[in-house]
């Protein structure tokens, strides 16, 4: 009987002295991917914020200077996190698809306004009411957006926009009427159907053509597929250097689903060296 009281007064302590979960120490810290700024704009009289990834050695590497990616929809949840993390997969040192690149992706407010011109088409009026702000928004990029980033940050003046749907449309934009702002250009899905694809029709004649163009499109019904492959035949027939432009078709994937597939699959074909 004596012995039974010793066991089970030992298994008593026993239990009573292991750590329960309420007594493990945890330490839990941030996971520190990216910074955000904000900063007020004077081009479009808002406070903006944008998310900016840095390549894993910038601060060691203080005499090196990095190309920058710009996103549009480029809120955290948005397109900016598996954007910046598929930079850092095409950069791990046993892939080398890019060089160490910073990612810059640009916070929406209302992009239903920032990446469209006027339109012409009532239907394109009663479903986008705010649209319009597309040349104050490219003023915003040039005049103010760039020189912070190059001012805040170690560039190299190499420089990619990345546009899907309505960003596509206003990369577009960008790349037919003020080509110089950009060297590479990441165009997905682009809604160039918009007031009555006037883009399209206004022909692409640059004064400073880009160093690449990409364009992809998924299965995303007749009208989306052919402005997207219109597109690329005026890119390919203007540009002397037919490699600077490439077309590429999801044919198994959708408008939600082919951003992340074509920004990997262009990370292939862009030459820094250009």
């Amino acid at each position: 009987m004596k012995s039974i009281s010793v066991i089970c007064i030992t298994l008593f302590f026993l239990i009573t002295s292991y750590p329960t979960k309420a007594d493990i120490a945890i330490n839990a810290t941030p996971f520190d991917f990216a910074t955000t700024l904000s900063f007020n704009s004077e081009v479009l009289h808002q406070v903006r914020s944008i998310n900016v990834y840095l390549p894993q050695n910038y601060e060691k590497n203080t005499d090196k200077h990095y190309p920058v990616i710009y996103l549009l929809d480029g809120s955290k949840n948005e397109d900016f996190i598996h954007i910046a993390g598929l930079v850092q997969f095409a950069n791990f040192s046993w892939i080398k698809m890019i060089p160490d690149t910073i990612v810059v992706g640009i916070s929406n407010i209302d992009r239903k306004h920032d990446f469209t011109t006027k339109s012409n088409n009532h239907f394109d009026q009663q479903e986008l009411p705010s649209h319009g702000g597309a040349e104050q928004f490219i003023h915003f990029l040039q005049h103010e957006l760039k020189p912070l980033i190059a001012k805040e940050y170690r560039t190299n003046g190499t420089e990619t926009l990345i546009g899907q749907s309505l960003g596509g449309l206003l990369a577009t934009e960008i790349l037919y009427n003020h080509s110089a702002l950009f060297d590479h250009y990441l165009i997905i899905s682009p809604s160039l159907w918009w007031d009555d694809e006037a883009l399209l029709k206004s022909q692409f004649k640059p004064n400073h053509p880009p160093k690449s163009v990409y364009i992809a499109v998924g299965k995303e019904g007749h009208v989306m597929e052919r402005v997207a492959k219109e597109l690329y035949k005026q890119l390919a027939h203007s540009l002397k250097d037919k490699s600077q432009v490439k077309f590429q078709f999801f044919s198994e994937h959708e408008h939600g689903d082919t951003l992340h597939l074509a920004v990997y699959d262009a990370f292939k074909d862009i030459d820094y060296a250009r």
